[in-house]
C-alpha cells in the first residue's frame, strides 16, 4: 500500500469529511434465522457522519449492516435509507449506499485492478467514458494509480482492501458500509486504512472490533444478542462495553 495522506484520500470530491449523510432507520425490525433471532425488534437511526458498532461476535452487527443494503431481510418491522425501502427499493438504496466486506477477496472479481474497478460500474449502465473517468478518479483519490494495472493476487492484504474501497467509492455512493475493514490488516495498513476512513465525505458506518479506530466517533452503537444495549459517545460506550467484557 502506498502512502495515502487524508487530504488525499478525501479531496478529490471537495467535499469536507462526513458530510454526504443519508438518514438510516431501523422500525421494530428482527431477523429470524433457522429459528434463531438474529436481530430482535431493533430501532434505531443513524444520521451522524460517523458510526461505529460494536459487539462479540455473533451479536448481530454484520447483520444489521447486511439489512441496510438489502442483503438481507428483516423478518418483521422495516429498515429505510432516505424514506427508501431497504429490500423493495434495493436497487436505489444501493446506488448511495456501498459495502465494504470483511474479506476482499469477497469483493474482488476481475484479475486486474482498473478491470474491477470497471466492472462494477458497467453492471450500473455507465458510458465507457463515464467508467474510465471514474475509475481514474477512485484511483488518484486513494492515491493507487500506481496499482490500475496490476494483477489482484500480488497485491498485499492493504492494497486489496484499498482497491475494494475504490471500487465501492466509484459509485460515488453517500454512505458506505464497512464490516471489520482492518481485520486483516497489519498495522501499519491499518493506520492507512484509519487515515483513508477518517477523510472520507461520505458517512461511514463501521462494525469493528477495533475499538481504537472507532475511539474518535461521534457516536458508537454497542449490540449485545440482537438487540441495543449501549448507544452513545464513543468514550463512554466502549468503556462500558471493555467493562463488560474483560
Amino acid at each position: 500500500m502506498s502512502d495515502t495522506s487524508p487530504e488525499r484520500a478525501g479531496g478529490a470530491t471537495g467535499a469536507e469529511p462526513g458530510t454526504l449523510s443519508q438518514t438510516i432507520v431501523f422500525s421494530d425490525a428482527s431477523v429470524v434465522r433457522s429459528g434463531r433471532t438474529v436481530l430482535d425488534r431493533i430501532s434505531i437511526g443513524f444520521e451522524e457522519p460517523r458510526v461505529g458498532i460494536v459487539g462479540l461476535n455473533g451479536s448481530g452487527k454484520s447483520t444489521l449492516l447486511k439489512c441496510i443494503i438489502g442483503l438481507v431481510a428483516p423478518s418483521a418491522g422495516a429498515i429505510t435509507v432516505d424514506g427508501r425501502d431497504a429490500i423493495r427499493d434495493a436497487r436505489a438504496v444501493r446506488r448511495t449506499t456501498g459495502f465494504l466486506f470483511q474479506d476482499p477477496d469477497n469483493q474482488i472479481v476481475m484479475p486486474l485492478v482498473a478491470e474491477d474497478l470497471a466492472f462494477g460500474l458497467k453492471n450500473h449502465g455507465f458510458s465507457a467514458a463515464e467508467i474510465a473517468t471514474r475509475v481514474a478518479a477512485a484511483l488518484d483519490r486513494l492515491a493507487i494509480t500506481h496499482l490500475r494495472e496490476r494483477r489482484i493476487h500480488e497485491l498485499s492484504g492493504g492494497e486489496k482492501q484499498l482497491v475494494a474501497l475504490a471500487g465501492v467509492l466509484a459509485l460515488e455512493p453517500r454512505t458506505v458500509l464497512f464490516d471489520e475493514p482492518t481485520s486483516h490488516l497489519d498495522l501499519k495498513n491499518r493506520n492507512r486504512l484509519r487515515d483513508v476512513l477518517q477523510a472520507l465525505p461520505e458517512q461511514a458506518i463501521v462494525v469493528s472490533h477495533d475499538l481504537d479506530l472507532l475511539a474518535d466517533f461521534p457516536r458508537v452503537v454497542m449490540i449485545e444478542a440482537g438487540r441495543v444495549v449501549r448507544d452513545g459517545a464513543a468514550r463512554e460506550v466502549i468503556a462500558r462495553y471493555r467493562e463488560a467484557n474483560r
